[in-house]
Formats: structure tokens, C-alpha cells, sequence
């Protein structure tokens, strides 16, 4: 292949994900679904903060929840833009004319991930100023927002694969969009079990086996327990593979199976 030819196909992938990225943010999806999350913060924040029944919490405590609820809500608006990827442009007729351009189906999926990827880096942004607000009377404004950015981008890498491969497969947008919806309710489902059941080798396992209640509950041990990072950096373990896996997983689906009609068949 010419340096020319190679040159230009490292670049097609951004040159996706820049039009796809106009197409969120410029289209006004982005900035309403950010507007939402930033209003669903203050709220929480403000009852946090003020209301006389959550005066108990500790200031610790009273970050936490707000950054925990921050990385789900932003990790969810990411997995929404990646369900929405493909079996909405399908749906909107859109496809076949990204399918004819001259680019591979692989750099179609990688620049559709990073535009979906996006709204987790924006509703980080915007959770930023909250953080500071509650967390710095206890100087853990730095810590919070880095076990936050780390763990939510896990978050976020996992929950857009996995978005993108319910996407390629579903035969309409509203079953890409309920299943996705479906898988998340399923995994921070544990997180409503009461402490008994959480407790022992088998609660254990389950806790850290599952992505979303490892990663909050390394952040719960940073930001309120105030332990050193390295100390129960193995609750990342989940986080980090699953992430890594669905990442590899939604690429190679994007790359093979990415066809007008949906799922597998040719």
C-alpha cells in the first residue's frame, strides 16, 4: 500500500468520529443530555448540601454519593449514545450512506465509540464544580476527582462496547436501547442488596466480579475511607478487564457484522 494510501486510512477513523462528534454536540443531543445531567447534580447536591434529613452525612460521604451518582448517570448517557450508534442509523436511514463511504466498517466503530465516549468526558467536566463544592471543607477535591476520572472511564470504555454490540445486532433502535437499559439496571442491581447479603466469600466474589459495584466501591474506599490508592486497587481488576474485553469485542462486531439489516446473518 503507498505511504499516501496508508497515511490516509490511520486518519478515516478520525475523520468519523469528528462527524460524528458534530452530529452529537452541534445537533444539540449532546448539550440536552448534558443540560439534564446537570440539573439532576444540582438537585442532588442541593439535598446533599441543605436538607435537613441528610445532615448526618458526613462531608465525605456527602461527595461520594454525589461523584458515585455522577460516574453512573454519565457512564449511562454514554451507553446510550452507543446503543443508539447503529440500529438508529438504521432506523433513520442513514447507514447505507455511511456503509458506501470510503472507510472500513472497523474505523466506522471506532469513531462511532469515541463519539459515544464523549458524553462521559463532558458530564465529567460537569461534574467537576460539584466535587469541589462539597469535598473541599475536607481536602479530598483531588482524590475524589481522581478515583472518579479513573473509574468512570472504566466505566464508560465497558458500558459504550457494550452499548455498540447491542447496537450492531438489535433489529430495532427501541431493543438496542431497552436491552442496554435492561444490562444496567441488571448490574447495579447488587448495589440495592442489603449488607447481610453482601457480606461473606460469596458476597464478596459477586461484588468484586461485577464491574459497576467494584468500581463504586473503590471509590467509596478512596473518597470516605480515605485509604492510599494501592490498597484496594484489586477492586479495579473487574473494571479494567471488562472494559478491555466488550472494548475488543465491539470492534471486531463493528468490523464484521455492521450491515443494514441487523444482527449476524449476511
Amino acid at each position: 500500500m503507498p505511504k499516501a494510501s496508508r497515511s490516509a486510512h490511520r486518519v478515516a477513523w478520525r475523520i468519523v468520529a469528528g462527524q460524528e462528534l458534530r452530529e452529537l454536540w452541534l445537533g444539540g443531543r449532546g448539550l440536552l443530555l448534558s443540560l439534564a445531567f446537570s440539573l439532576l447534580l444540582s438537585v442532588l447536591a442541593y439535598l446533599v448540601a441543605t436538607n435537613h434529613a441528610l445532615n448526618f452525612l458526613e462531608q465525605r460521604e456527602s461527595g461520594n454519593i454525589t461523584l458515585q451518582v455522577a460516574i453512573a448517570v454519565g457512564a449511562l448517557l454514554a451507553l446510550l449514545g452507543a446503543a443508539d450508534a447503529v440500529s438508529g442509523e438504521r432506523e433513520r436511514g442513514s447507514l447505507e450512506s455511511l456503509l458506501l463511504a470510503p472507510v472500513s466498517r472497523l474505523q466506522l466503530t471506532l469513531g462511532k465509540l469515541l463519539s459515544a465516549a464523549s458524553l462521559w468526558l463532558a458530564a465529567f467536566a460537569l461534574t467537576i464544580p460539584y466535587v469541589w463544592f462539597l469535598g473541599r471543607g475536607v481536602g479530598i477535591v483531588g482524590v475524589a476527582l481522581g478515583a472518579g476520572v479513573l473509574v468512570g472511564t472504566l466505566f464508560a470504555l465497558f458500558l459504550v462496547s457494550l452499548g455498540m454490540l447491542i447496537s450492531v445486532f438489535a433489529r430495532s433502535n427501541r431493543i438496542s436501547l431497552s436491552l442496554s437499559l435492561f444490562f444496567l439496571i441488571a448490574l447495579f442491581a447488587p448495589t440495592q442488596f442489603p449488607t447481610s447479603a453482601q457480606q461473606g466469600w460469596l458476597g464478596d466474589f459477586l461484588l468484586r466480579a461485577n464491574p459497576l459495584t467494584a468500581g463504586e466501591h473503590y471509590v467509596g474506599k478512596i473518597v470516605v475511607d480515605a485509604h492510599p490508592w494501592r490498597e484496594d486497587v484489586s477492586w479495579l481488576l473487574s473494571p479494567a478487564v471488562a472494559a478491555v474485553a466488550f472494548g475488543l469485542f465491539a470492534t471486531i462486531a463493528g468490523a464484521r457484522f455492521i450491515r443494514l439489516g441487523g444482527g449476524a446473518s449476511a
